[in-house]
């Protein structure tokens, strides 16, 4: 799996795209017929995978190795990468890189309980706790 150093922005998958990424990221590696076997039903075509897959591929998001006329694809990107990526857009998109703006939404939008609010106050005071150990 390569690191975030490899990843080009804009971090853009289509829904389908981001599917067959899941995928891709549970199995590990494997073919088309692998990857569309994890879909639910009802499954899209063979041929509409095996275009999404070469579609990730020139993404840069996978690769494959052949076998023949056969391709193993693998992805080139961890979902951790992916993650930390696609937030930082949702975050200048949405929040203009505020998170205390986000933060807000969460506990008016979204109509957090008490416990989620105290559950998120513990978490960040434990962050501000070892930042303070680390010096920073």
């Amino acid at each position: 799996m390569s690191t975030s150093n490899n990843i080009k922005p804009p971090f853009t998958l289509t829904r389908a795209e981001e599917e067959v990424m899941q995928i891709l990221w549970n199995i590990e590696k494997g073919m088309v017929h692998d990857v569309l076997t994890r879909f639910p039903d009802p499954k899209p075509a063979y041929n509409t995978v095996s275009t999404i897959v070469r579609i990730l591929e020139q993404k840069g998001f996978v690769s494959h190795k052949a076998y023949g006329r056969t391709h193993e694809y693998f992805p080139l990107i961890s979902k951790k990468d992916y993650a930390k990526s696609s937030f930082r857009g949702f975050m200048t998109n949405y929040f203009g890189n505020s998170y205390k703006s986000l933060a807000s939404f969460f506990a008016t939008e979204e109509k957090l309980t008490v416990r989620e609010l105290e559950e998120i106050q513990r978490t960040i005071h434990e962050e501000i706790r070892k930042q303070k150990e680390d010096g920073l």
